[in-house]
């Protein structure tokens, strides 16, 4: 499919067919690559996307323990109480 690379206001864009960006499935928000000879444009990236994965997975592999030993602090020892 041909389009031409029109001006919008002081910028230029591209207006894309409704049906191509039904088949592409594409949110709201996109996040734009340019390359050489091409302008990539896919889903945006969630924060966070991915960690719950990771976190099992460091889980499953012991990587999850602490890097120092835990310490208390006057506030633990003094003011802390369990109800």
């Amino acid at each position: 499919m041909k389009t031409r690379i029109v001006r919008i206001g002081n910028s230029r864009g591209i207006r894309l067919p409704k049906v191509l960006l039904e088949e592409s499935q594409l949110p709201d928000e996109v996040e734009l690559q340019a390359e050489p000879g091409r302008i990539v444009i896919r889903r945006a990236a969630r924060p966070r996307a991915g960690w719950a994965a990771a976190a099992r997975r460091m889980r499953k592999q012991g990587d999850d323990r602490l890097l120092d030993p835990p310490t208390t602090t006057r506030f633990d020892e003094e003011e802390w109480e369990w109800r």
